[in-house]
C-alpha cells in the first residue's frame, strides 16, 4: 500500500464493471437451441471460460471440441450488441486513475469483447492500464492465472491490490492468486456465495467502492 491505496486495482469485466449477463443469456440460449440442448443450467458458465466449462463439465456437449462450441456460442451475440455499465463502474475506474493508482480488468471474455464494453459502454478504455482476457491465459476462472499475469504486467504485489468481482470464481482467483482485498457485487451471484469463495465484503453495485478502497480523497 502506498499513502493508504492499493498497488492496483483488479477488476472483473462482465456482471462487474457491465451489465452484460442478460445479453450472454441469450447467446447461449440461442447456441443451445440450435443444437437442441434443452435444460442446459446457464449459471455454469457464468464468470467463467465458455471453453472450460464445455471441456471439464460433463453434459451433451462432452467429446466436442471445446474451443469450437466457446466460438460458436460468441457468434451467437449481434455485433451491435453492448451492455449497460453497472452502477458507479466508469466512476471507481475513473477514479483509481485520478490517484494514480493503476487499473487492470482481468475478464473470462475474448479481447474484442473487452474492448467494445471498455471503449464503448463505459467510456474508460484510456484509464485501463492492463487487460486480461481468454485469449491470455491457459486456464480460466477459478484458476488464479488472470489475476497472476494481471499483477505480473503491473509489476505490482497481488497481496498490495484490491480485487472486485461478481462471481464465486472470479472471486477464489483473486483469493488464489495473493490478493487479500477481495470485494464482491451482487449483481449475478448471491452475497454469501461470494463471502464462502472469500469476499471480505460484497456491495449490490459499484458506487461505494471507491471510497470503500480509498480512492476518495
Amino acid at each position: 500500500m502506498r499513502d493508504g491505496l492499493p498497488a492496483a486495482l483488479l477488476l472483473d469485466l462482465d456482471g462487474t464493471l457491465v451489465d452484460s449477463e442478460p445479453i450472454h443469456r441469450a447467446a447461449y440460449g440461442a447456441f443451445f437451441a440450435s443444437r437442441g440442448w434443452d435444460g442446459v443450467d446457464l449459471s455454469l458458465f457464468t464468470g467463467r471460460r465458455a471453453e472450460d466449462v464445455f471441456l471439464s463439465t460433463p453434459g451433451p456437449w462432452s467429446g466436442a471440441d471445446p474451443d469450437e462450441l466457446a466460438a460458436a456460442v460468441v457468434s451467437h451475440v449481434p455485433v451491435s450488441a453492448t451492455p449497460e455499465p453497472v452502477r458507479g463502474a466508469a466512476g471507481v475506474v475513473e477514479a483509481a486513475a485520478a490517484r494514480g493508482v493503476p487499473v487492470a480488468v482481468v475478464t473470462s471474455a475474448g479481447p474484442a469483447w473487452a474492448e467494445r464494453s471498455l471503449a464503448d459502454a463505459l467510456g474508460v478504455r484510456r484509464h485501463v492500464d492492463v487487460v486480461v482476457t481468454a485469449d491470455d491465459v491457459l486456464a480460466g476462472k477459478p484458476d488464479p492465472a488472470g489475476f497472476a499475469l494481471a499483477c505480473a504486467r503491473l509489476g505490482v504485489d497481488a497481496s498490495c491490490c484490491v480485487a472486485v468481482e461478481d462471481s464465486a470464481a472470479g472471486v477464489a482467483a483473486a483469493v488464489a492468486a495473493g490478493v487479500v482485498d477481495v470485494y464482491g457485487v451482487s449483481t449475478t451471484h448471491a452475497d454469501e456465495e461470494l463471502v464462502s469463495a472469500g469476499a471480505v465484503e460484497v456491495f449490490p453495485d459499484l458506487t461505494a467502492v471507491a471510497d470503500r478502497v480509498g480512492l476518495v480523497r
